[in-house]
């Protein structure tokens, strides 16, 4: 059977590492690809992340994500807890854990199912309701109108 490209999109919120949890669960199976999409709110890009600024980073795999300089230069803030369950996870399912960021808005997710290209992506809720969702915009609503392929919202017990 043929292995499938399956993005989880990861802002280390509970929602999202919520998401990327099911998505081990429900999802994934032995011998699929999944590529954890980060999207950095940084904007002013310095160094050697300013070569990728439009195509976000290169392809990381977890030891070289997860080390020190990686996350500095990018300005990612990790969170380990998250770290950890996706090694851990990974190494159960025997399948190939990547890494990709981009920077600016969330709704950057869009360009990852484009670049990787991905079968489907898998997104947490952040659980806010209809009026703060209207004046901030939903980038799960945006990525489900806009993404050119399957999308998955998957709601945290923490925002029922």
């Amino acid at each position: 059977m043929a292995s499938s490209r399956i993005g989880v999109a990861l802002d280390l919120s509970p929602g999202s590492k919520y998401a990327g949890e099911w998505a081990f669960k429900h999802i994934v199976k032995e011998g699929d690809y999944l590529f954890c999409v980060i999207v950095s709110r940084r904007t002013r890009m310095e160094g050697e992340t300013h070569l990728w600024g439009d195509y976000g980073s290169p392809l990381f795999h977890l030891p070289e994500f997860s080390s020190d300089g990686v996350l500095k230069n990018h300005g990612i803030s990790p969170d380990w807890s998250t770290l950890c369950l996706l090694e851990r996870a990974a190494h159960e399912k025997q399948i190939e854990l990547l890494f990709k960021i981009y920077w600016g808005d969330a709704r950057e997710v869009c360009d990852a199912v484009v670049d990787l290209p991905l079968d489907c992506i898998v997104l947490g809720s952040q659980g806010y309701g209809k009026p703060k969702r209207r004046s901030l915009g939903s980038v799960s609503n945006y990525v489900v109108n806009n993404a050119p392929c399957r999308v998955l919202v998957v709601n945290s017990p923490i925002y029922m």
